[in-house]
C-alpha cells in the first residue's frame, strides 16, 4: 500500500478521544484506521446504532469532519445524494478539491434495514466507501439478532434454552452480495491488522465509482468476551476462516490471509459466553454443522481466488 501504517499514525485523528464507546470496543479502532487513510477532506453520513450516540452525545461530537447523522436505513441514501450534489457543484466549479464521501452503518443498518438503501448507492454507481463495521447483532438496542448473527448465537431475542439453541439460522453473506452488484470494490477486513484494513481503505477511496468495505468489529459485551481479548477474537475470526480476509477488485477475488494452519471454529466459539451452550455434549452436532459451513464456504473462496 502506498501509505504505511507508521506514516498514518502520525496522521491527526479525526474521530477525537473522550467519545462514550464501551471499555474493549474494536469499533471506534475501525473508526479511527478508516479516517487516518480517508483524512480531513471526507464527509461522513452515520446511521443510527453504537457508534453514532456515542460518538455524538447532544451537545458534543468527536467528529473532526462534517458529519451527517441519518435514520437507521438510510446512511446510503443520505450520502449518495451529498455525492451527487457534490459532482454538481464541481462541474459548475463552484468546488475545486477533492472530497471523499463514507456513509457508516452497523450490521443493523446495513444487513437489515438499510439494506434498500445501500442496494440502491451500489447500483447506481456513485462514487462512495460504504462501511459496514459488522457486530453481529443490534448491540445499540439490548444485543437482539440480526441477520448478521452467527448460528448458534445466544442474543436476547435469540435465547439459548430448553427449545432453542441461540440462533437457528446462518449469517447472511453480506459480502457476497455486495460483490453481486458488480461494484468496483468490494473487500472484508478486521481492525486486528491494521496494514490490511488501511490497506483496502485506500483502494476503496481509489477506484472510480462505489466501495464497499465489511468490518468485523466485536462487542464485548454482546459476544460475552474479557476487554482485552477483542482484537485476540478479530485474528481467531481469520485463522479459523469463519472471517475470510480478502477483497474483489472489478470482479476478481483475491486472498489477503492464507493462514499457515487452519484452526478448528471451536477456538472461536468456545472463547465466547455468547456460544458457551455449544459446549454441551447434546449441541456437538451444531458445532459440528457451523465446523461443515465454515468449511465449505472456505473451500469455495479459495477456488474463486485461485488458491486450491
Amino acid at each position: 500500500m502506498a501509505l504505511s501504517v507508521k506514516e498514518a499514525s502520525k496522521r491527526p485523528e479525526l474521530l477525537a478521544p473522550g467519545h462514550r464507546s464501551c471499555a474493549g470496543c474494536t469499533a471506534p479502532a475501525v473508526l479511527r484506521q478508516i479516517m487516518k487513510v480517508a483524512g480531513p477532506d471526507t464527509v461522513v453520513g452515520f446511521a443510527t446504532g453504537c457508534m453514532e450516540v456515542s460518538t455524538t452525545i447532544f451537545p458534543f461530537t468527536s467528529w473532526r469532519v462534517p458529519y451527517i447523522h441519518n435514520a437507521f436505513e438510510n446512511s446510503a441514501a443520505t450520502v449518495s445524494g451529498v455525492e451527487t450534489a457534490y459532482r454538481a457543484l464541481k462541474k459548475r466549479g463552484k468546488i475545486k478539491k477533492d472530497i471523499n464521501f463514507i456513509a457508516f452503518g452497523g450490521d443493523g443498518g446495513t444487513y437489515d434495514i438499510g439494506f434498500q438503501s445501500l442496494s440502491g448507492a451500489m447500483e447506481r454507481g456513485h462514487n462512495m466507501l460504504y462501511v459496514c463495521y459488522d457486530n453481529e447483532a443490534y448491540m445499540n438496542t439490548g444485543i437482539q439478532r440480526s441477520s448478521s448473527t452467527p448460528k448458534g448465537a445466544h442474543t436476547n431475542t435469540s435465547q439459548a434454552g430448553k427449545v432453542k439453541q441461540g440462533k437457528g439460522e446462518f449469517k447472511k453473506d453480506l459480502t457476497g452480495v455486495m460483490i453481486a452488484h458488480r461494484i468496483p470494490y468490494v473487500a472484508q477486513t478486521a481492525p486486528h491488522n491494521p496494514r490490511d484494513l488501511m490497506g483496502k481503505v485506500e483502494k476503496a477511496l481509489s477506484v472510480d465509482g462505489p466501495a464497499f468495505l465489511n468490518v468485523l468489529a466485536p462487542c464485548n459485551r454482546g459476544w460475552r468476551i474479557p476487554l482485552e481479548k477483542s482484537m485476540a477474537i478479530c485474528e481467531l475470526a481469520v485463522d479459523t476462516c469463519v472471517w475470510p480476509l480478502y477483497e474483489v477488485e472489478n470482479g476478481e477475488f483475491k486472498l489477503s490471509k492464507k493462514p499457515k494452519e487452519k484452526k478448528p471454529v471451536t477456538d472461536y466459539l468456545f472463547m465466547q459466553g455468547r456460544f458457551a451452550h455449544l459446549k454441551n455434549e447434546e449441541n456437538k452436532g451444531l458445532v459440528e454443522e457451523i465446523q461443515a459451513d465454515v468449511d465449505a464456504r472456505w473451500e469455495d473462496l479459495l477456488k474463486r481466488c485461485g488458491e486450491s
